[in-house]
Parts: structure tokens; C-alpha cells; sequence
């Protein structure tokens, strides 16, 4: 496993994402949208002093195993409610969607709290 440590700014999206896509060297749009939606969530909801990525590339499998750690507020975002269904956009509620889209497209997801520390894995087969 390889490790980006990062500050909790959202300006670090941009290291995070240039890093990956040498590691991946596919360009796979569900996977940056998990990492985007998962790091933004964390920079804006959990006060985390600092923010680390683990990640490995199986390009026998082409799968990517990324764990996300901060010391933020404790949180599972698995734990949010999916948002309703809505008949038109107009009714759709801004907020909750990038967990629920994460969860839908990652192959796996898991998260616990060690020592004080969000940890959130996701398996994810790039195409």
C-alpha cells in the first residue's frame, strides 16, 4: 500500500486525483467521483486535522483498494439514509447523494473507527 498524506483542504482533490490516475493509468469516471465525494465530505463535515490516503493498484484485477483515514468528528457515512426517490428534480433534496452514488458503484465499502480515526475502504474494478 502506498500513502498520500494530505491537509484538509479541498485544493488537495487536485494531488489526489493527479497521484491515482498515474498509479491507475485508466481514466474511469465512477472512480473519481467516489474519490471526489469522499474527500470533499470529508474536508467539509468532519474538522480532521489531516486526511490520509492508503491505495493499491491490482492490475492483474484492475482494482483499486483506496482507505481514506482522518481524525475528524467519528462518522459512517454508510449509515446515511438513501435519498427518496423523487419524480422530477424539482423535488429532489440537495445533499446525501455522493454517499448513496459511492455505495452503488464501489464493488465494496466498509467503514469503522479505530483509535479515534475514520477508516473508509472501498474496492473498486476500474474499466
Amino acid at each position: 500500500m502506498k500513502t498520500l498524506k494530505l491537509k484538509n483542504d479541498i485544493k488537495e482533490l487536485y494531488h489526489i486525483n493527479s497521484t491515482i490516475h498515474n498509479e491507475v493509468k485508466i481514466e474511469d469516471f465512477q472512480l473519481d467521483l467516489i474519490i471526489e465525494e469522499i474527500f470533499s465530505n470529508i474536508v467539509n463535515y468532519s474538522n480532521a486535522d489531516y486526511i490520509m490516503i492508503n491505495y493499491n493498484f491490482d492490475n492483474e484485477n484492475n482494482t483499486i483498494y483506496l482507505e481514506f483515514i482522518d481524525n475528524g468528528i467519528s462518522h459512517n457515512p454508510l449509515l446515511k439514509e438513501d435519498p427518496e426517490k423523487v419524480d422530477n428534480i424539482e423535488e429532489a433534496r440537495i445533499g446525501g447523494l455522493g454517499i448513496y452514488l459511492t455505495k452503488n458503484i464501489a464493488d465494496k465499502i466498509e467503514y469503522h473507527n479505530i483509535n479515534n480515526e475514520n477508516h473508509l475502504k472501498i474496492i473498486k474494478k476500474v474499466k
